[in-house]
């Protein structure tokens, strides 16, 4: 069992960055492949990047391709989502899931642990 645990949401203006961090419980966090979805307000939920169990292996939507990174740090069970150059069309609810049996996902039906989500609002 995972529980994953989202923060470093905020209201921030177009162009600037926030740093996402997702903390997970459990002791089989460091062989799960991780990723970052989002949710906008009345649209469905969207992949924005994927990191492999070792980090070796990132994958990113190309909508956030250049401006966001992912990374993870196994040994305090922790990933991160900075992002950089913020655009308005980045707002939305931020999740983090985890993945038992895939190497690679960037569908919601790849993860079988969610967060709650943290919101990241951009404005002009």
């Amino acid at each position: 069992q995972v529980q994953l645990v989202e923060s470093g949401g905020g209201l921030v203006q177009t162009g600037e960055s926030l740093r996402l961090s997702c903390a997970a419980s459990g002791r089989t966090f460091s062989s799960k492949t991780m990723a970052w979805f989002r949710q906008a307000p009345g649209k469905e939920r969207e992949f924005v990047t994927s990191i492999s169990w070792n980090g070796d292996s990132t994958y990113y939507a190309d909508s956030v391709k250049g401006r966001f990174t992912i990374s993870r740090d196994n040994a305090k069970n922790t990933m991160f989502l900075q992002m950089n150059s913020l655009k308005l069309e980045d707002t939305a609810v931020y999740y983090c899931a985890a993945s038992t049996y895939y190497a690679r996902s960037s569908t919601t039906r790849g993860y079988d642990y969610w967060g709650q989500g943290t919101q990241v609002t951009v404005s002009s």
